[in-house]
C-alpha cells in the first residue's frame, strides 16, 4: 500500500511510491525543463550557466542539480559550467565527485580482501603420547 506525502515542490498530496518525492505533475514539468536545457546546451555548446538559465527559463540551481545527478555532462574543458568535486574541489564535468575521489572512497568502503593465513596446525610433540594431546583439544 503506497503512502500519501506532500510534494516537495508544490505541496500537493500525492501517492508516494518510494521513487521520487515530487508529484507526477511536478515530475513532468521537471522532465520538460531538463529536455529544454539539454537541447539548448546541445545547440550552444559554449554557453555559460547564466546564459543557459536565461535562455531556457530554468533556474541555475536546477541546471547544476542536473549536472550533479549525472543527467548532463559538460563536454568542453573550458566551459564555465564545470562544477567542483564535493570532496577535493577539482573541476569535474558531471556527478558529485572526481574519478580519483570516487576510487579512493570505493577502496575505503570495500572490505579487506587480503587472504587471511590459515593458522598452522600445531605440531604434535613426539615426546608426548597422542591421546594426551587430543584431550587438550
Amino acid at each position: 500500500m503506497a503512502e500519501l506525502k506532500n510534494c516537495k515542490k508544490c505541496g500537493r498530496i500525492f501517492q508516494y511510491t518510494g521513487i521520487t518525492k515530487i508529484c507526477e505533475r511536478c515530475r513532468r514539468t521537471e522532465d520538460e525543463s531538463f529536455k529544454t536545457v539539454r537541447e539548448y546546451i546541445y545547440d550552444n555548446p559554449g554557453a555559460n550557466l547564466a546564459e543557459v538559465s536565461e535562455e531556457t527559463g530554468v533556474e541555475e540551481d536546477t541546471i547544476l542539480r542536473y549536472i550533479r545527478q549525472g543527467k548532463l555532462e559538460i563536454v568542453s574543458e573550458n566551459s564555465s559550467l564545470l562544477i567542483e568535486c564535493e570532496r577535493c574541489g577539482k573541476g569535474i564535468k558531471t556527478g558529485r565527485f572526481c574519478d580519483v575521489c570516487v576510487e579512493e572512497m570505493r577502496k575505503g568502503l570495500s572490505p579487506d580482501i587480503k587472504k587471511k593465513e590459515k593458522p598452522k596446525k600445531k605440531e604434535i610433540d613426539k615426546n608426548k603420547m597422542f591421546t594426551a594431546s587430543m584431550k587438550k583439544k
